[in-house]
Formats: C-alpha cells, sequence, structure tokens
C-alpha cells in the first residue's frame, strides 16, 4: 500500500528521521521483518539499519522478540503517537523547568515589564479591516458584538464567518434587535446568534487573546470618520472582554436558523 506523502511529512513533524520513517512503513506494509529484509524493503542502507531501529524502539514505534535473527514488529500507529505524545509532553515540562528556573529570576532582577501590543484604530475602513483580519485568522472561537451593524458590513463579514464555521470554528455573535431580519437570518445560519435590546458598545474576541473594543459612534455610520477603536494583542484584556460578552448574552434572546 502507498502512502502519502502527506503522512510522510507528518511522521516527520512529530519527530522521526526520514530514514526511520521509510523504516516503520516498510513494517507497517509487510508485517514481521527482521533487519536484513527491513533494509530491502524500505531502501535504508544496511549499514544504518540497527540503528535506525534502535532509535524506533526507544521512540515507542517499534518492538522485538527474541528470535534469531531479531524479528521486529510495528506498533500500531495510536500507540506509538501515544508513546511520542507523552515522550514530547515529558521533554517540554523538563525544558520548561529549566528554562523558567534560570531567566525568569534574570528578567525579574532586571526590572523589565512586559508591554502589550495595544493600538488605537480611527476610522470605519480601517476598523473593519481589522476585524476581519482577525475573523479571517481565528483557529478556535470568535466573539463579536455588533450594536447595529450595516447590512453592508453583514455581507462583507459572511463568507469569513462561513468558512470559519466550515472549519467547525465557535461563532458567537451578540447583537441588536434593530438589525434587519434578513441579514439575522443570514448569520445564523453559521454562527450562534442573540439579539438585545438596546445593546450599547461592540467589538470583537478572537482566540481569547485578540481583541477590538469600538469606542466611538456606532459602526454603522459608514461615513463617520469619527469612529475609534482599541485594537490589543493581550490576554488579560481579551478575558475581560470575554466576561462582559458573556455577561451581556446572559438574558439575550436566541435567533433560530431557517
Amino acid at each position: 500500500m502507498s502512502i502519502s506523502d502527506k503522512v510522510r511529512k507528518s511522521l516527520e513533524k512529530v519527530g522521526l528521521t526520514s530514514y526511520e520513517t521509510r523504516t516503520y512503513i516498510a513494517l507497517v506494509n509487510t508485517g514481521e521483518l527482521n533487519a536484513s529484509e527491513l533494509s530491502h524493503k524500505s531502501g535504508v542502507p544496511y549499514s544504518k539499519i540497527y540503528e535506525v531501529l534502535g532509535a524506533l524502539e526507544e521512540k515507542g514505534w517499534i518492538s522485538s522478540d527474541d528470535s534469531r535473527p531479531t524479528n521486529y514488529i510495528a506498533k500500531s500507529p495510536t500507540t506509538a503517537l501515544e508513546a511520542t505524545k507523552q515522550n514530547l509532553d515529558a521533554d517540554y515540562s523538563n525544558n520548561q523547568n529549566s528554562i523558567l528556573s534560570e531567566l525568569v529570576p534574570l528578567y525579574e532582577k532586571s526590572g523589565t515589564s512586559e508591554k502589550p501590543d495595544i493600538w488605537f484604530i480611527s476610522g470605519v475602513m480601517n476598523i473593519v479591516s481589522k476585524i476581519m483580519e482577525m475573523v479571517e485568522n481565528c483557529r478556535e472561537e470568535v466573539m463579536i458584538a455588533v450594536p447595529q451593524a450595516g447590512e453592508e458590513i453583514v455581507k462583507q463579514a459572511l463568507p469569513k464567518l462561513r468558512q470559519l464555521h466550515d472549519k467547525g470554528i465557535e461563532i458567537t455573535i451578540l447583537t441588536s434587535d434593530e438589525l434587519d431580519k434578513e441579514s439575522l437570518i443570514s448569520i445564523s445560519r453559521v454562527a450562534n446568534v442573540k439579539v438585545k435590546k438596546g445593546l450599547f458598545g461592540g467589538g470583537i474576541i478572537s482566540d481569547k487573546r485578540y481583541v477590538v473594543i469600538l469606542l466611538g459612534p456606532e459602526i454603522s455610520s459608514s461615513s463617520s470618520s469619527e469612529i475609534v477603536a482599541i485594537w490589543a494583542d493581550h490576554s488579560g484584556l481579551a478575558g475581560f472582554a470575554r466576561e462582559y460578552f458573556e455577561y451581556l448574552i446572559r438574558d439575550a434572546k436566541a435567533v433560530k436558523s431557517t
């Protein structure tokens, strides 16, 4: 059975070398083999095969028996990946402890304070552009509060929101009850949409880290150059905004897609 290049690259990304990948795939395809047979099947030079087999066994991808010559057996991909994950987690934890134990005291002693990225954005087009960028780059979840979104803004956001929806990303939108019914129905097909009477203020929170908070007039006033927003790459500010969003949404009315 032929193995795709994508799988080969994935195996290398989780820690196998090219030779190890070829050897493991040969075992998966053919079953129990000795070193000489594996060298022939995988194309790994015989001078390297024992080194490769030893590494695969140490990493938890294969096992061997006590026969003469020794036979090697592939472990299931599930078992092998779990062993790899445990090894990576353990290595990460050890490296993390080493790094933090020495560098944190140095960082604190220097008196340096972390400066998160916080920027002011002015103008409807600039703010909408940043919001679209955040939606497009979202990987886990996005929360959007739009008090009086204009129909044009909804149309701009909808294709990107549909892409996120197709990827399984969680989308929650809180908007004013003044938004037209057609737009509400359109976005409710790709997001969990709720409406709240008298909603004031707005913004977007992406992946619990990135946030845009509207400070000026309603964004639906597309001719306004006075509208101002804060954009931040700051988990603390995003967390505060997320808590406020969840507070607002508690008693908001859900919109059902049709």
